[in-house]
C-alpha cells in the first residue's frame, strides 16, 4: 500500500518537532533555578519524547496488524463467494 503522507506534510512534521523540542530544551536550560531542578525537567522532557515515539510505534503496529487481518478476512470471503454456486444441488 503506498504512503498517503505527502513530502510537505512529512517535512512540516519533522520541522515542527525539531523546533518544539529545541525551544523546550533551551527553555529548560535557561530556567532561573538550581541545576538539579533543570536536570529533573530535562530528564522529564526527554522521557516524554521517547514515550511519545514508543506510543506512536505501538499505534502504527496495531493499525498495520488490523489492516493485515482485514485483508486476510476479505480474501477468505472473496474465495467463498467465488466458489459458491447458488444453482448447484448438493
Amino acid at each position: 500500500m503506498p504512503s498517503k503522507t505527502t513530502t510537505a506534510f512529512y517535512m512540516q512534521s519533522v520541522i515542527s518537532f525539531g523546533l518544539s523540542l529545541s525551544a523546550l530544551t533551551i527553555g529548560v536550560a535557561y530556567l532561573p533555578v538550581d541545576a538539579w531542578i533543570r536536570a529533573f525537567f530535562a530528564v522529564g522532557v526527554f522521557y516524554v519524547v521517547t514515550s511519545c515515539f514508543t506510543l506512536a510505534k505501538c499505534v502504527r503496529d496495531r493499525q498495520e496488524e488490523a489492516a493485515v487481518v482485514t485483508r486476510v478476512d476479505q480474501a477468505r470471503l472473496d474465495k467463498l463467494l467465488a466458489e459458491h454456486d447458488p444453482f448447484r444441488s448438493d
